[in-house]
């Protein structure tokens, strides 16, 4: 319930917003790329994450270390979001507006995100061939594909849509088949 408040009340708001803003300025691709670059420098540093998240230390500090951090990686626009942020104290939400966001862009561009783990990396007509399967499923325009492999699959792919599960793989047959045959004895 708590996680449901502080995303209507967070971060959905300051996500739209941003959107709103990209919109206006012609800018969805490039704070998709934005986005992108600060869920990855949060995600790969506990420091950061910490840092951000310490109430203790003072909005100016904060904002000097998103400014190194972000200088000539990012718009103008979008650095000024992250000082808001910071001057709102929202900032440790940062990753989930920045997830969000990206949510409502491929919702704005009928995108759907795929997540396939595979027993082996998937070879360019492999992807594509999961692309297909994936807008035939469900009617989107593109896919977006996030992919992980898992070798305890044996064979084939797991495709993930949202909360759509399609198990292709050699482990889900085996378990289906399992059982079947534990409801046939």
């Amino acid at each position: 319930m708590m996680q449901t408040t502080v995303r209507g009340e967070v971060v959905e708001p300051y996500a739209e917003a941003l959107l709103s803003l990209a919109q206006t300025h012609n800018l969805i691709d490039q704070f998709q790329q934005d986005t992108q670059l600060m869920v990855e420098l949060v995600a790969s540093s506990g420091e950061l994450q910490q840092f951000l998240a310490n109430p203790l230390i003072k909005p100016e500090a904060k904002k000097n270390v998103l400014r190194q951090l972000t200088v000539d990686k990012v718009h103008g626009y979008f650095l000024n979001f992250l000082m808001l942020l910071v001057d709102r104290r929202r900032i440790n939400f940062l990753s989930s507006i920045c997830e969000h966001y990206r949510a409502l862009v491929r919702k704005l561009r009928n995108v759907a995100l795929a997540e396939v783990t595979s027993a082996v990396e998937l070879n360019d007509d492999q992807r594509r061939a999961v692309v297909e399967k994936v807008k035939t499923m469900t009617g989107a325009a593109d896919v977006e594909l996030v992919t992980a492999c898992d070798p305890e699959l044996i064979g084939g792919v797991v495709i993930k849509v949202g909360s759509q599960i399609f198990d292709a793989s050699l482990r889900g047959q085996l378990r289906r088949l399992s059982v079947t045959l534990a409801q046939a004895t």
